[in-house]
């Protein structure tokens, strides 16, 4: 039974790293189609007011939450490392560490996904409302630059979200498995020790 709560506990550590990976990469390319399709509209950086296309305005305005969803997926990376540094991928008795490691993984991975939910859902309706594309479409053709209308980026956070939702369900699984097998070898031990008396 260890046997396989072990492999399951490594399994879900190594998900744990792969996930927070993952949402560092979609961090990266999160705004890919808004600053093709939009960047070139914006006429005057330091006066945003000015613009070929109305509602353009989009691309800066989702420059903050993308700098911190950046940090906060790097900050998910390193609290996937304190599983490995606290060798919960592999310890067989859990201590303070392996709980701590655990539960803020869990409830940064939470968090994270929780927050970053919210505001994309807000900046595609944003996108989707007060965005011309009539306007963006004969700019796009008049510059040649690229046309998108495709939410496609905005709508990966709920794979993204899913996969790390998924990555903190495994480590309380296997947190909850492992205190169960601690608690029957704790209670074989005792009662090997009372024979033994």
């Amino acid at each position: 039974m260890y046997k396989k709560q072990l492999g399951f506990q490594k399994f879900a550590c190594l998900f744990a790293i792969v996930a927070a990976a993952v949402c560092f990469m979609y961090s990266l390319g999160i705004i890919t189609d808004i600053y093709d399709s939009l960047y070139a509209t914006m006429m005057n950086p330091n006066d945003l007011t000015q613009t070929s296309v109305p509602g353009s305005i989009i691309y800066y305005d989702m420059q903050p939450f993308n700098k911190t969803y950046l940090y906060s997926s790097i900050g998910l990376i390193l609290l996937s490392c304190l599983l490995f540094l606290t060798n919960t991928n592999v310890r067989r008795k859990y201590y303070v560490g392996n709980y701590v490691a655990t539960g803020l993984y869990c409830a940064a991975a939470a968090a994270l996904t929780f927050w970053s939910h919210i505001r994309i859902s807000a900046f595609k309706a944003q996108y989707l409302t007060t965005l011309d594309f009539e306007a963006l479409k004969a700019f796009s053709e008049l510059w040649g630059r690229t046309y998108i209308e495709s939410t496609f980026w905005l709508d990966l956070h709920y794979l993204v979200g899913a996969v790390t939702l998924v990555a903190a369900a495994l480590l309380i699984v296997n947190l909850i498995w492992k205190v169960r097998l601690m608690r029957g070898e704790d209670e074989l031990l005792k009662v090997g020790k009372e024979a033994a008396v």
